[in-house]
């Protein structure tokens, strides 16, 4: 089974192939430019460095959010291009997931953070089980973060913390956080389709994927145009 991934929610841009237990490549980048100029370019070179045929590929995965509005339209939008013109199902892998999934096999309690802004953060509570079976201690969610602080420290579990968010709430966590901590070195920390196309690949063996037509992203929360147009309205 051969699973492209896709992953343009945050500042990373990453296209990968997996093939059953075998990462064939990837292409990841955390440069500042839009996903629109990277990630088929990204795609382009990658599927030219290992011979792709897209029309070898069983399934899409892409990471359908929270994260970035424009990056998660732009990779959706990339997912649902390809799907419809390859005849492929689409994984929606939640990006929080896949973020912890970048640290299998980790012992205590994983904790993706993505800047939500307006202080808050997207992120959610993992850890594996001694069979090495992903376990989803908190569902990811848009929370401020002294919420998910609060739980971590209930949790009384050694955590650690991975994802954009880490430098702009580090003193908070510095400050919050009671049980020992840990930050996830900087090959592993950020996004990477690898695991969006490994992830999705387990979704895709117990039958959790979609059309082409009915895929969508998941934003989690309004965007900030629309949150100030509800302000406006009076009804925000």
């Amino acid at each position: 089974m051969k699973i492209l991934g896709i992953d343009g929610s945050g500042l990373v841009a990453s296209v990968a192939v997996v093939e059953d237990d075998n990462l064939i490549g990837e292409y990841t980048t955390g440069y500042k430019k839009t996903h629109s100029q990277t990630l088929l370019p990204m795609l382009d070179a990658l599927g030219k460095m290992i011979d792709l045929d897209l029309n070898t590929i069983d399934a899409i995965a892409v990471a359908a959010g929270p994260g970035s509005f424009t990056g998660l339209r732009i990779a959706s939008a990339t997912a649902k291009g390809l799907g419809l013109s390859l005849g492929c199902p689409i994984i929606s892998v939640p990006t929080v997931d896949a973020l912890a999934f970048n640290l299998w096999g980790q012992a205590g309690t994983i904790c993706p953070i993505m800047d939500a802004r307006r202080g808050q953060v997207y992120t959610g509570l993992y850890s594996f089980l001694d069979d090495g079976s992903f376990n989803t201690i908190r569902e990811q969610c848009a929370v401020d973060f002294h919420e998910i602080a609060d739980e971590i420290n209930k949790n009384g579990q050694p955590v650690t913390f991975l994802g954009d968010g880490v430098p702009v709430f580090k003193d908070l966590i510095s400050d919050l956080i009671k049980v020992p901590y840990r930050f996830a070195p900087a090959h592993i920390n950020k996004q990477h389709a690898a695991s969006v196309a490994t992830l999705g690949s387990i979704y895709y063996k117990n039958g959790e994927c979609e059309t082409a037509a009915e895929h969508r992203p998941e934003y989690l929360r309004l965007s900030q145009a629309e949150r100030e147009r509800l302000e406006k309205e009076g009804k925000a």
